[in-house]
């Protein structure tokens, strides 16, 4: 999911009158992405003179750190908090949920995969 880059961002909307599908708006001084809307065509990431538009993928160390301090945060409920056989359990839960999100998007691309090699693209 392609994101704004607030620091990088200009404001000069270039990107908002290119949107094929109108997906982009101004908020303050600067463009954000409606990621419901947003078909990811690539357009906004090919007009914008600032490189504001930035790819998903660098937000990876954000998104790991985020899930981090969310286990950390759970950890310190009073309901885990003094005892570690609950710690250990809620992690090894943790562990199963990210497994399972780890499963479902390797899946998703093996099926990707699959769709583009099919007659679905004619």
């Amino acid at each position: 999911m392609p994101w704004i880059n607030k620091e990088l961002c200009t404001g000069c909307q270039i990107c908002v009158d290119n949107c094929s599908v109108g997906a982009i708006s101004m908020e303050k001084d600067s463009a954000f992405i409606k990621e419901d809307e947003c078909i990811r065509c690539g357009v906004c990431h090919d007009v914008c003179p600032e490189e504001a538009v930035r790819h998903d993928g660098e937000r990876i160390p954000e998104e790991v750190q985020a899930n981090l301090d969310w286990a950390k945060k759970l950890l310190k409920h009073e309901y885990y908090s003094n005892d570690t056989i609950k710690q250990k359990q809620l992690i090894e839960r943790l562990q199963r949920f990210f497994t399972k999100n780890k499963k479902v998007v390797e899946k998703t691309i093996e099926k990707l995969e699959i769709l583009q090699n099919t007659e679905y693209q004619k």
